[in-house]
């Protein structure tokens, strides 16, 4: 009689999840992340954080799916499990502002800002934020704001405390799923003049339909300039034109974490999604795209053509 195959733990679980979103499979990691979430929920001895990091890892996966709305709801869980955790504000923030539910983006970016006033992607996001309200409302768009939350400085401390104790090595890479890096390495001048000579070098190379050389200098350009989003965007038009559609998704992704309405990115993975027949990631990466930009043509000829399949 075989032997009946061991159920793997939720710990085992969760790392399948993490190797499945990091090679772009956001929908099985969504899928596994749930399977851990049902079996930690199992334990008699289960950690609330652990739980909501489990959350926060499949509201990720929602928010790179282009399920904002889902995002939303499981970051909304994973906070009231875990306070004040940065990943899970800054994942709900990126979602609302792409819903335009820009008053309650401020608000988690600020507040992810009361926890560390060195995240990047929040000083970016509140910058994005405090234009789209301006233009939205006028000066007086700040009297319109929910409350934003304080965090109590023994929360903050505590938080401090455990960020220092899971910091990786200086030169280790990010093992996270979701958001940036926290920080960013200065540039030089020269390594950006450097990229940018590649990146060009890459487009002419585009313009003679060289797609793969292309690549090969797009990459270069970002091993020195990682910061430059059209980098990102022009590798992706190339990716999809050699039909590595999961590449274009991922650089799609990079782009739009430093600008959330970037036309180029939200378009391209649309075109990625399209090729890779996942009509409904298409439809709503489009969607998306026409909520910042309601008369692009292109948008909606893409559309049609989803529509078709």
């Amino acid at each position: 009689m075989p032997q009946k195959q061991r159920s793997k733990s939720w710990t085992e679980l969760k790392q399948a999840g993490n190797e499945s979103f990091k090679t772009g499979q956001y929908g099985e990691a969504i899928n596994i992340y749930s399977l851990a979430i049902k079996e930690l929920e199992k334990c008699n001895k289960k950690e609330p954080e652990d739980l909501g990091i489990l959350y926060s890892n499949r509201a990720a996966s929602y928010l790179k799916d282009g399920n904002c709305a889902e995002c939303v709801k499981d970051c909304n869980m994973s906070l009231e499990l875990f306070q004040f955790n940065v990943k899970s504000l800054l994942r709900r923030a990126a979602a609302y502002e792409a819903l335009e539910r820009y008053r309650l983006a401020y608000v988690d970016y600020k507040t992810a800002l009361q926890i560390d006033c060195n995240i990047a992607a929040a000083h970016d996001g509140t910058n994005r934020m405090t234009k789209a309200l301006t233009e939205a409302d006028g000066l007086s768009w700040r009297e319109k704001l929910p409350p934003i939350p304080a965090v109590p400085m023994s929360v903050r401390e505590k938080l401090a405390q455990k960020a220092q104790a899971n910091a990786a090595p200086p030169n280790a890479a990010p093992t996270q799923n979701g958001t940036q890096q926290t920080s960013k390495p200065a540039l030089s001048d020269k390594d950006v003049k450097k990229a940018q000579l590649l990146k060009e070098e890459g487009n002419s190379l585009v313009k003679k339909g060289e797609h793969k050389k292309a690549i090969e200098k797009y990459s270069q350009s970002l091993k020195l300039n990682p910061t430059e989003p059209t980098t990102f965007t022009n590798r992706a038009l190339c990716y999809v034109s050699v039909k590595q559609y999961r590449d274009a998704i991922r650089d799609c992704d990079e782009a739009l974490m430093m600008d959330s309405r970037n036309i180029k990115a939200l378009y391209r993975k649309s075109q990625a999604y399209l090729g890779l027949k996942d009509i409904r990631a298409c439809e709503d990466s489009i969607n998306v795209l026409l909520r910042v930009e309601p008369n692009n043509c292109a948008a909606m000829k893409l559309l049609e053509e989803a529509h078709r399949k």
